[in-house]
This record gives C-alpha cells, sequence and structure tokens, in this order.
C-alpha cells in the first residue's frame, strides 16, 4: 500500500454496515488499535501501547473528519458522500487540521534504492516523537501525498444507494466502488424504472 492510498483506507473506515445505516471501522480505540495494527508498515509504527489512548483516538477521528471535509471538496461539482455531506468542516478548518497534524513530526528525507527498483526519497521522523504523534502525523502526510498526488483528479463519492465510500477511479468504465455497490444500483434503478410504469410516470 502506497501512502497516498492509506489516506483513502482512513476515509473509508465510514461505511455502509449492510441495514441501511452507516458503521464505523475506528468505533473506540480497540477499532483503531485493529486498524493501525493492520497497516503497521505503511505507517512506519514505532512500537507503542497496545490499545490507543483517547488522545491519539481523538485526534485520528479528527483528522479523517479534515480528510472526508477535503474529499467532499475534490469531488465536486460531484456530491459528497452522504455519511457526512450534513457535517462537513468549513474547508479552512480542515486544511488547518490537517497541516497542524503533519506538522506534529519533522522528518529527514533519506534516499532510497533497492535493488532492481528506482531510486527514491522517503520521509523519516526525526527525533524521538511519541509514538502517538508519529501516527498522526504519518496518517496526516498520507493525505498531503494523496491530495497532491495523480490520485485526486480520480476520486469519485460512490453514488450507489446507501453506500457512503470514496474510491479512485481505476478504469473508465468504473461507477462504484466495488462490484456490490453496482449491483445494488442497477438493482435499485430497475425497481425505480417499474414503478415508474405502475404509475404512469414519465
Amino acid at each position: 500500500m502506497t501512502a497516498a492510498r492509506l489516506a483513502l483506507e482512513l476515509a473509508v473506515t465510514l461505511r455502509h454496515d449492510g441495514h441501511g445505516g452507516v458503521a464505523d471501522d475506528l468505533a473506540g480505540p480497540e477499532g483503531l488499535a485493529v486498524w493501525l495494527r493492520e497497516r503497521a508498515a505503511p505507517l512506519d509504527r514505532a512500537p507503542g501501547p497496545a490499545l490507543p489512548d483517547e488522545a491519539l483516538y481523538t485526534a485520528v477521528r479528527e483528522l479523517r473528519a479534515a480528510v472526508r471535509s477535503l474529499f467532499a471538496r475534490a469531488v465536486r461539482p460531484g456530491p459528497p458522500s452522504s455519511a457526512d455531506a450534513h457535517r462537513l468542516l468549513p474547508e479552512e478548518e480542515a486544511l488547518r487540521r490537517l497541516n497542524a497534524a503533519a506538522a506534529l513530526v519533522p522528518t529527514v528525507p533519506r534516499l532510497g534504492w533497492e535493488p532492481g527498483a528506482e531510486p527514491a526519497v522517503r520521509h523519516h521522523p526525526a527525533g524521538s516523537a511519541p509514538p502517538a504523534d508519529r501516527i498522526v502525523a504519518a496518517l496526516a502526510r498520507a493525505a498531503l501525498d494523496f491530495l497532491t498526488g495523480p490520485d485526486l483528479a480520480l476520486l469519485r463519492a460512490c453514488p450507489a444507494p446507501r453506500c457512503v465510500r470514496y474510491f479512485v477511479k481505476d478504469h473508465a468504465r468504473q461507477e462504484w466502488c466495488t462490484p456490490a455497490c453496482g449491483n445494488r444500483a442497477r438493482v435499485a434503478r430497475h425497481h425505480e424504472r417499474r414503478r415508474e410504469g405502475r404509475t404512469g410516470a414519465p
């Protein structure tokens, strides 16, 4: 997983729950612990507490709100995700929150050159910042990479009924975040056509 895609992974921790509502993969410090554990490598995560404390939990959720607000701006003129369209942060606040999180830990550039690969620069934390700050800063920098990278032009809010995810359009004919959402959208369209036929609606 690239660092930039990590930002998308953070945004889609809000998802359709399968019953008409919204599920949160970061529900409680336990949910955040599982999510972070599964992404330890792209986060360059230093050993930290097994269970995130309330401050880290709050910081990650506040960062997610900023990222989703900026994603909503990026998909215009299309509509934002319905999960938080009614409570998006003001854009200036979202930018301030994202930049402040990215600045929590200073970084230094390091050149890496693996055999058979192109040389690449990675930014590593400088000094001995607390593990929680390193996690939040790494997530924020991933969002900066995404918002300034080529995937931003391909970002979409899934238009399937009840879906609340953002996704990157990987091919020209992709309309939904997953095939399941595509099936649900087709079924909904079919039912709508049948209803219009019964009522004589145009």
